[in-house]
């Protein structure tokens, strides 16, 4: 039996009051009856889906005119199931979405359903995604074999909005291009699931093909796509694909510069111009700041590659690019990996900014700390004290951090020194800028920090001194006496921000992510006491006391927490063996003092 048009039409009119009741009017809802529009939606749809089951009734199985109304009542339960879900009826929305995967059953790949199979597919992957994050991935991978399985018949998909159209017009243009933005959405999906399910590579490459697809169908928005690019630059690097790292960066930039073009070439420059050059700045220092990561952890991972190799280029087999990693027992090929890569975009220039490749040298290794100085110059803009304490904060430590990293492939121990100093300078700024009480979590840092970068150039000086022959003056002295002063302040600063506020005692236990740095600090207190340089036997004595004293408290610490001396063995054996010769030292001084007076 053949539908009449006045049917159609009803059916097409009623569609295009849920479409905008969803779309638009939804939006204007007031805050106290926020769902209005979408209940009406809801009562709309209902109507919609007795009249389509009556007309089915009445139609022979696999004819088009089956077909198309097939897919208006698969359309039908799945604005139900979004609406359901969206107005917090959650096991109503589910029963929907199963209805429509029931009505489009043996369907789902002719052409005017298979747009609707991977909405729905996509709709109960999203479903499931934190409740049976296993679950969603099955309804994700179906969705994905469905829309490859139906780009290898050739066929010309129908868009389910063109099912309610009395006179649809053939316009496949639009149609592939929802099937494909619908695909892009399966991926980003499986980016996520594949993410909760701890197979972080496969979701990076899940990722990276959502992006690649976005550029493709120059279906963007700039600013999110730079920042997802560069986010994902950041796991890239921390699993040493310095190569890919760097090259979704450099299209985070890239993308970002476009749109600073069309940004410049705004002739209407409202508040919302102006809204979007703020965001443009914020998140353009945000990339700035994941470039000067890239640099920082190039710098670390090619000391740590070093450190760990004596005959680097013999020995060593790691590499800068993931496409060389051992895939084995890994659910990924090789060329998976080698597709991590735009080839749609010219990135030769911001490619050129920075190597991909391990450092070797202190000239290799300068290039690399310079840029990564400037990118974090280039954050400190706009990420000021105070606008953004916290980012401002970190942005100084990162700094500080480049020193150090750079500090490695300097030979010089003079030079040395000076970078510590640098790293000094910049954290004892940043402290004397901010207010512990607000920002405790990082003066800890700060104060454990300096704490250690005063030790350092503490032993460049008394390794020089060793090597001199010269009889040392007493303003060298004075100098490494005073480093050790220093040192002494930021450990106790460090120690005592642990003391309870009212009773100032220290806890019996310390957290646990503090713990060790804390231990050490006590430790290391121990030795600066001990490294004082003074010809007055009485104050040496004083000295060695003190040192003997801090010893004692990482014991009584861990006698306290016996577990402790697992997680720290070697410092627990070294402050036994002082405790046992300390106090000899300390009766030779005692019987020297008198002499001396």
């Amino acid at each position: 039996m053949t539908v009449t048009k006045e049917c159609y039409a009803d059916l097409q009119e009623k569609y295009e009051k849920v479409k905008k009741l969803i779309e638009e009017d939804s939006k204007l809802d007031s805050t106290s009856e926020p769902y209005t529009s979408k209940y009406n939606a809801k009562q709309l749809l209902i109507g919609m889906k007795a009249n389509i089951e009556n007309l089915l009734r009445s139609q022979t199985p696999g004819t088009k005119e089956f077909l198309k109304l097939t897919g208006m009542l698969a359309t039908v339960f799945l604005y139900l199931g979004r609406i359901a879900i969206e107005t917090e009826e959650t096991s109503t929305g589910e029963k929907f979405f199963k209805k429509c995967v029931d009505v489009i059953d043996k369907e789902e790949l002719k052409p005017e359903i298979v747009i609707i199979t991977l909405h729905i597919l996509n709709e109960l992957g999203l479903f499931w995604a934190e409740r049976e994050p296993t679950k969603s991935k099955l309804h994700l991978e179906k969705c994905e074999q469905s829309y490859k399985q139906f780009k290898e018949s050739e066929a010309v998909p129908t868009d389910f909005d063109n099912l309610f159209h009395v006179d649809p017009v053939a316009d496949e243009i639009t149609a592939f291009t929802n099937l494909e933005k619908a695909h892009t959405l399966t991926l980003y999906y499986l980016a996520q699931i594949y993410g909760t399910l701890g197979d972080a590579l496969k979701s990076a490459i899940y990722c990276h093909t959502t992006l690649k697809r976005q550029l493709e169908m120059n279906d963007y928005d700039h600013i999110d796509w730079a920042l997802n690019a560069a986010t994902l630059s950041q796991f890239f690097m921390e699993k040493n694909g310095f190569k890919q790292a760097r090259h979704h960066l450099a299209a985070s930039s890239y993308i970002l510069d476009v749109y600073k073009k069309e940004l410049d070439e705004c002739t209407l420059q409202n508040d919302e111009y102006y809204a979007k050059v703020e965001n443009f700045k914020h998140r353009s220092a945000d990339v700035a700041r994941c470039w000067a990561k890239y640099g920082l952890l190039l710098l670390s991972s090619s000391r740590d590659r070093l450190m760990n190799h004596e005959d680097i280029d013999t020995v060593c087999a790691l590499s800068t690019d993931l496409a060389k990693l051992d895939l084995t027992n890994m659910t990924l090929s090789s060329e998976d990996i080698a597709n991590l890569e735009f080839r749609t975009l010219a990135l030769s220039d911001q490619e050129r900014q920075i190597t991909d490749q391990f450092l070797l040298t202190f000239k290799d290794a300068r290039e690399v700390f310079l840029n990564a100085k400037t990118w974090l110059e280039k954050a400190h803009n706009y990420y000021t004290l105070n606008s953004l304490a916290s980012d401002y904060i970190e942005i100084m430590q990162d700094q500080a951090q480049l020193y150090l990293n750079l500090l490695f492939f300097e030979d010089n121990p003079e030079n040395q020194a000076k970078m510590h100093k640098r790293r000094i300078d910049l954290m004892e700024n940043v402290l004397n800028e901010i207010n512990p009480t607000y920002y405790m979590q990082y003066c800890k840092q700060l104060w454990f920090e300096l704490a250690q970068t005063y030790s350092e150039i503490l032993y460049i000086k008394l390794d020089k001194l060793k090597e001199s022959i010269e009889r040392p003056n007493p303003n060298t002295l004075t100098k490494i006496n005073n480093f050790i002063d220093k040192g002494i302040v930021y450990n106790n600063k460090f120690i005592d921000s642990f003391r309870d506020v009212v009773t100032k005692n220290l806890p019996d236990r310390i957290p646990e992510q503090y713990e060790k740095p804390y231990l050490k600090a006590i430790m290391a207190n121990g030795a600066l006491h001990g490294r004082y340089i003074v010809l007055d036997k009485e104050i040496n004595l004083q000295h060695v006391q003190a040192s003997l004293e801090y010893y004692k408290k990482v014991l009584d610490y861990c006698q306290t927490n016996p577990e402790v001396k697992e997680v720290l063995p070697t410092e627990h054996s070294i402050c036994t063996e002082m405790t046992t010769l300390l106090p000899v030292k300390i009766q030779k001084l005692k019987q020297e003092v008198p002499l001396s007076k």
